[in-house]
């Protein structure tokens, strides 16, 4: 496979393999990402294949619009506020899934995780193809990835397509567990856990700190 990198202008060319079901990378706001079009058994299984990920951890979606958050999952009162304090950025939500989503893109949990970038490019990339699942440009367990020529090296010959650019935090996103009424810090980006607590301090939020990833 012959991997080309291409300008952000090109995006209808990568949203045309994104629907084709194929692998894409492309910087984000916190780290490279790859990514894959959501509700594809093929693309989520390259996807895994690529990054050596064990199957029984979950890949989060990537949507543009916080209105759709309820299409895939329930949106408590809890992640109301987390969502209008921190939507669109650099934080990813886990949420109870809705039943009709199929447990092969959850990794058979009963939980999604659910992030909206702060990033024109993949905004408008999401637009164009809907939800994608997307992961860090990296190999499991190896460092994230943060710009063009870094994911080049690693999955030259391996997926068809890399956008040119660098990642502006270079830090993955916050992770916040919202799935069992509470609030729960699984891992700290640039969004801090002051930052939550300014949501949690207006609020009777119950608020908990896991560093467990």
């Amino acid at each position: 496979m012959n991997t080309v990198s291409v300008e952000k202008n090109a995006i209808e060319e990568v949203a045309k393999l994104v629907s084709d079901s194929r692998v894409v990378a492309f910087p984000t706001e916190t780290v490279f990402g790859l990514g894959v079009k959501f509700g594809s058994y093929q693309a989520l299984e390259a996807l895994y294949d690529l990054k050596h990920r064990d199957r029984g951890k979950a890949i989060s979606m990537m949507i543009s619009k916080a209105e759709d958050i309820e299409k895939y999952a329930y949106v408590s009162e809890i992640a109301k506020k987390i969502i209008t304090a921190f939507m669109p950025g650099m934080i990813t939500i886990i949420l109870k899934k809705r039943p009709e989503i199929d447990d092969y893109f959850t990794a058979s949990l009963n939980t999604i995780g659910i992030r909206i970038p702060d990033d024109p490019f993949v905004l408008s990339l999401l637009d164009m193809t809907g939800p994608m699942l997307v992961t860090s440009a990296n190999l499991s367990g190896e460092d994230s990835l943060v710009d063009d020529k870094a994911v080049m090296k690693v999955f030259n010959g391996k997926i068809p397509l890399i956008v040119k650019g660098e990642s502006v935090s270079k830090r993955a996103s916050t992770i916040v567990d919202l799935s069992k009424g509470k609030v729960e810090i699984l891992r700290i980006g640039d969004i801090s856990k002051e930052q939550i607590g300014m949501v949690k301090k207006h609020t009777n939020l119950i608020w908990e700190e896991l560093y467990e990833i």
